[in-house]
């Protein structure tokens, strides 16, 4: 059985300010109209798989249930109570999968772009006969130019459809880049790769002995919540930090690399972004409601505005409903540094967007001062918020599309398009959309303190009831 393994923490900083931390790089629809996650899932297609398994932050969860379900491909999803890096996440994943068999893993990040999809597909399928005879296989990237920003594989002796791994290089300087390009014998470093999994636990036990024993205990009393497989805490928290290149890939004498040409691209930053993107004829490419004048090859993506370039080169703008950021092309790397300096300061644009996306729902902040705050609400038909209270503010309703079915201290009653309700402070109160399209309301906040933890819940559909927000 061929299972894939999609890993899909991270946090995008250097796509900051479209990724965020509370909604990363891999949910976002960069390249198409479906997330990138999504994208990793629909490349599957050609492969005989199970249901994938996706590994995530305890934080993303809904957000990964929500779109695996949206495309009927919801399968496991094991939540990390904090990052431990891959070597931990695939030996989770290994141990939770296996359950008396034996599976083929497909370990792959739910942030690539594969514009070849079908070259994908073959070189997986030339990779199996080697996994399947105990071999790790990882995939290079045959490279396109002299990267400087990903580590390299060198080949050594042909072995089946791949070749042994003779050296993992870390990421070079340009004159060492050129040498590599030029030598035909190096790739870049995917961070793909497909083994059985007894064989990555063996491996992984043989060399790094200490992350093993953490992760076999962090899965011997797993709890299942919802579509959540939650993992023992304490024990996990416990384990070392490590990668799966460090842990096992550089130590074992079974690698193999299985070269892989098919328009990859680990969308790094917005240079990234711009290399994969569609371009007028002046190179540059937009996203949105775009004008450029005498502008050459700059990217631009606009959430909502329209936006105009004018004498502009190698610039990239990126505008978004709370945040603009404006760079030089060959300085996009150095955005995480701005988002660093934002988290410093404890400026909640580094974490969230204005607009927030939950399981029933999202809403907008489109207004607020320093005692009101004014949302745009969006119910999913059949969502319902938690039955909750607030200590601190009080809680104007009024629907604009769709009918509300309002639980108000003793009160149920149904609100209709431009009716209203008022929800004093400490009242505790539901909101329920029993219809079959989205609900959609402004909410008005009033009161001394708006923060989003000022929320008691009673009940709730998605088990957050011991959550602050």
């Amino acid at each position: 059985m061929l299972v894939p393994i999609i890993m899909a923490g991270g946090s995008g900083t250097r796509l900051w300010p479209l990724s965020r931390s509370l909604y990363p790089k891999q949910f976002l629809p960069l390249t198409s109209d479906s997330s990138m996650l999504q994208e990793t899932v629909h490349r599957l297609s050609g492969l005989k798989t199970s249901l994938p398994v996706v590994i995530c932050n305890e934080e993303h969860r809904f957000i990964v249930a929500e779109q695996l379900r949206n495309d009927s491909t919801l399968g496991k999803i094991i939540l990390e109570p904090e990052g431990r890096n891959t070597a931990p996440a695939i030996a989770i994943a290994a141990h939770l999968v296996s359950q008396g068999e034996d599976p083929t893993l497909l370990v792959l990040a739910a942030d690539h772009v594969i514009a070849d999809s079908e070259s994908f597909i073959t070189a997986v399928k030339n990779a199996l006969p080697l996994a399947e005879s105990g071999k790790l296989v990882t995939f290079g990237i045959v490279p396109t130019s002299a990267h400087t920003g990903y580590g390299y594989i060198k080949r050594g002796e042909e072995i089946g459809t791949g070749f042994s791994v003779e050296q993992f290089v870390e990421k070079p300087n340009v004159t060492a880049a050129e040498e590599y390009l030029a030598s035909n014998e190096y790739y870049w470093n995917s961070g793909m790769f497909l083994f059985k999994a007894s064989r990555y636990l063996d491996e992984l036990r043989k060399h790094r002995a200490d992350i093993a024993d953490a992760c076999e205990a962090a899965t011997e009393n797993v709890v299942r919540d919802l579509d959540f497989i939650r993992l023992d805490e304490e024990a996990f928290r416990a384990c070392p930090e490590e990668s799966i290149d460090y842990a096992v890939m550089e130590q074992t004498e079974d690698a193999v690399v299985i070269p892989l040409d098919a328009g990859w691209n680990d969308i790094g930053s917005w240079s990234a972004m711009w290399d994969v993107a569609d371009k007028d004829n002046d190179g540059n490419a937009s996203a949105g409601d775009v004008l450029h004048h005498n502008s050459k090859n700059c990217f631009v993506h606009s959430d909502g505005r329209f936006v105009a370039t004018v004498g502009l080169e190698d610039v990239v703008v990126v505008d978004t409903k709370d945040a603009l950021l404006v760079a030089a092309k060959d300085s996009v790397q150095d955005v995480k540094a701005v988002v660093s300096e934002l988290k410093k300061a404890g400026r909640s644009e580094f974490k969230t967007h204005r607009e927030v996306f939950r399981p029933w729902g999202k809403y907008d902040s489109v207004d607020f001062g320093s005692r009101y705050q004014v949302k745009r609400i969006t119910v999913n038909p059949k969502a319902k918020l938690s039955v909750q209270m607030h200590h601190h503010r009080a809680e104007h309703w009024v629907v604009v599309s769709g009918t509300a079915k309002v639980t108000n201290g003793d009160e149920t009653f149904l609100v209709s398009e431009n009716e209203s309700t008022y929800i004093p402070v400490g009242v505790i109160h539901a909101l329920e959309n029993p219809g079959k399209v989205p609900l959609e309301l402004i909410e008005v906040q009033s009161g001394g303190y708006l923060g989003e933890d000022d929320i008691v819940r009673f009940e709730d559909n998605y088990g957050r009831c011991n959550e602050a927000s």
